[in-house]
């Protein structure tokens, strides 16, 4: 974990070679503070582990550039959000039918929260599971876009019964929560150390769920129904 932190950062060799003090990298700074949020989440993270991992900066230049940790996390939530969450994306991608929406978010994630390159398991669902009450603007942000994906996979669900490929039923009703349920959870799985390919096998069964419940060929279609929240 260390040298995903701490490779372009804090060295001194630049200055000394060059008598000049090296150019403050605001791209890199931000992407030293996501792997160190991420790792650690916002509450156990401190000002002088983020200065140190954005190469030593002085506490004026830190708070010149990003104004608070609370203003640096919102930086790094965003930036998280435009790479690695794009994961998320197939959930509001209407060109995809639902089933295939949900499938690719789903392995994509797991293949991503898994991965030996960065930090395991998802900066939204772990990055401020542990803050105090001072912090709550904080949870609320991740909580926002938790919620998000809460309604992008309801709404794939959705879409599906609509679209006459699911049939409307209890057992379908509860599929949203089941499938926000697992996404979520694959977090303390990946970090945890189990490895992609077994959530990917996870993955497959899970949507036994979605095709046991699929419309079969040739049946007629029920009423359509929209979910309850």
């Amino acid at each position: 974990m260390d040298h995903l932190i701490w490779k372009s950062f804090g060295r001194n060799d630049d200055r000394a070679r060059t008598g000049r003090p090296r150019e403050f990298d605001r791209d890199r700074a931000i992407d030293a503070a996501t792997a160190l949020f991420w790792a650690q989440g916002y509450e156990p993270t401190s000002l002088n582990q983020l200065k140190a991992c954005m190469g030593n900066i002085s506490p004026a230049s830190f708070y010149a550039a990003f104004g608070s940790k609370e203003a640096l996390f919102r930086e790094v939530v965003q930036r998280y959000l435009d790479t690695y969450g794009q994961v998320m994306a197939p959930l509001w991608d209407e060109s995809l039918s639902p089933r295939e929406a949900i499938e690719r978010t789903l392995r994509c994630s797991a293949r991503m929260q898994s991965a030996r390159t960065h930090p395991a398991g998802c900066l939204v669902v772990c990055g401020a599971s542990n803050c105090s009450p001072q912090n709550e603007p904080v949870q609320a942000l991740l909580a926002a876009e938790r919620q998000r994906t809460r309604t992008g996979i309801r709404a794939c669900v959705e879409r599906a019964i609509a679209n006459g490929e699911l049939n409307a039923s209890p057992a379908i009703d509860v599929l949203p929560d089941i499938l926000t349920t697992f996404f979520h959870g694959m977090t303390c799985e990946a970090r945890a150390g189990m490895r992609s390919d077994t959530l990917d096998a996870a993955v497959t069964s899970l949507l036994t769920l979605w095709d046991i419940n699929a419309v079969k060929r040739g049946t007629a279609k029920r009423p359509k129904k929209k979910l309850t929240d």
